[in-house]
């Protein structure tokens, strides 16, 4: 499977199934796909794909030209860097019955927060449900059930989400040393980290975040006007204010490492790369802010008709970006970071997060779910952690959720990238979880060509100097 597109003066190939990526000229670019269907049916004689080229009408180039550029073509065919076959169809059968072990856990510690998102997917924290912080009991019966479900894993993850998490701080920090005492005795390692919208953060906080968590997400939209619309207190006041400050001041403590700021975009702000960018004139340089996931009924919901002008904007970004590179003033947008050489392992590219099997969230009072956007909805209830597992039903369903059991993803180019994306958005858009969220998926192609874009023009600019 080829794709080809053309970015911010880059011709761009893409293969597919070996995943390699070419810049190539104009007259390759041109030849690539008059040899695709002759290499496909099996002609794999040069003189005979040559003739078969040269006899196509309308082919602006030299006859000489023509030859060397399908020569160039045949010869990455060659090395496998073009029309490679599809190897990782073959993995699926052994990727169904591999064993399941638990890697990570997200933790509800908090059923409540102190603003009032109107995207919020949790309701104000409340996930369906009702009021609620997790105990210092549930949160341990959870670390012993993953520690107890991860095999022979030794590094497991465990998130503290919310709501807002710093609404019960003193068991996270409970949490983390119960955490720290398992870790010897089991060759476990636990990777802590902390999504928060920065309203409690203190100096006190954040001295503990910086020792013991690997990972932080600040909660911020991007300029001051977005982020108070959309990211109010109850009363309707704003955060901005409160938080930018603090979350600097984070930054700069993990040495502009190990965290992100994470924003959200919606049809209020369809010029989003603006806020991207504020973000960046803050000081920040690990940056997140994503599309919203909303029903069509919601009035800051991303529409079709949208999809055009964030696409630009994205290509906007993008060469933005490359600019302030020049200049010393780089950045990370988490949605561009793109790995060509190693990648994600087989399992990861099939199947993504790993939600339901590997990724379980648990509620406050112990109940476990595929992920923390499942968590309220009945029908994914997976267990609690005093039982473990009791929905077989459900693991395997997740177990079975990959790229090549939805049939929007077959033919897809972004497939191996993506990873078939989220199974929450699928069924909440068409009531299964082997579908796709449609806007959502035209949006990741975007974001995967803008991301390769980014590479070729780091490999022009390193050739250059």
């Amino acid at each position: 499977m080829i794709h080809q597109y053309k970015s911010n003066g880059y011709n761009i190939v893409m293969d597919v199934n070996s995943g390699s990526v070419h810049v190539v000229d104009d007259i390759v670019y041109d030849m690539i796909p008059l040899v695709e269907p002759l290499v496909t049916e099996g002609i794999k004689d040069a003189d005979t794909i040559k003739a078969a080229v040269l006899n196509l009408a309308n082919i602006p180039y030299p006859q000489e030209e023509i030859t060397e550029a399908v020569d160039e073509v045949l010869e990455l065919e060659k090395a496998g860097q073009l029309f490679a076959p599809d190897i990782y169809e073959n993995y699926i059968f052994d990727f169904k019955k591999r064993q399941t072990v638990v890697k990570a856990l997200c933790l509800h510690i908090a059923h409540d927060c102190n603003l009032a998102c109107r995207y919020c997917f949790a309701e104000e924290g409340e996930y369906h449900g009702r009021r609620a912080l997790m105990s210092f009991e549930v949160g341990k019966k959870a670390l012993d059930f993953l520690v107890a479900n991860s095999g022979n894993r030794v590094n497991l993850e465990v998130d503290f989400f919310g709501g807002e998490p710093l609404m019960n701080w003193d068991v996270v920090k409970q949490l983390v040393e119960y955490g720290r005492s398992l870790e010897k005795p089991n060759n476990k390692k636990f990777r802590f980290t902390l999504t928060t919208n920065g309203i409690l953060l203190n100096d006190e906080i954040l001295e503990f975040v910086n020792k013991e968590m690997g990972n932080i997400v600040l909660s911020i939209d991007g300029r001051k006007e977005i982020n108070d619309k959309m990211r109010p207190f109850r009363g309707g006041q704003g955060s901005y204010d409160i938080i930018v400050p603090k979350f600097q001041k984070v930054a700069e403590s993990r040495d502009q490492m190990n965290y992100y700021v994470r924003g959200t975009f919606t049809h209020n702000n369809l010029d989003f790369s603006k806020d991207v960018l504020h973000l960046a004139d803050l000081g920040f340089k690990q940056i997140s802010v994503e599309p919203v996931v909303a029903q069509p009924t919601d009035d800051y919901a991303i529409r079709e008709e949208d999809i055009p002008i964030l696409k630009e904007e994205y290509d906007k970004l993008a060469v933005e970006m490359i600019k302030r590179k020049k200049e010393g003033k780089a950045f990370n947008f988490f949605h561009f970071m793109i790995d060509l050489q190693g990648g994600p392992c087989v399992a990861k590219r099939l199947s993504g997060c790993g939600s339901g099997t590997e990724y379980l969230a648990v509620t406050p009072w112990g109940d476990l779910y595929p992920c923390h956007q499942f968590v309220g909805n009945e029908k994914f209830l997976m267990g609690n952690v005093d039982t473990g597992v009791v929905r077989d039903d459900i693991r395997d369903e997740f177990k079975c959720c990959n790229v090549y059991a939805k049939d929007k993803c077959k033919k897809c180019f972004a497939k191996f990238y993506c990873s078939g994306g989220c199974a929450a958005n699928s069924y909440n858009f068409h009531g299964n979880i082997n579908d796709a969220y449609d806007i959502g998926c035209e949006l990741q192609r975007k974001r995967i060509e803008c991301a390769i874009m980014l590479k070729a023009a780091e490999a022009a600019e390193a050739s250059e100097e």
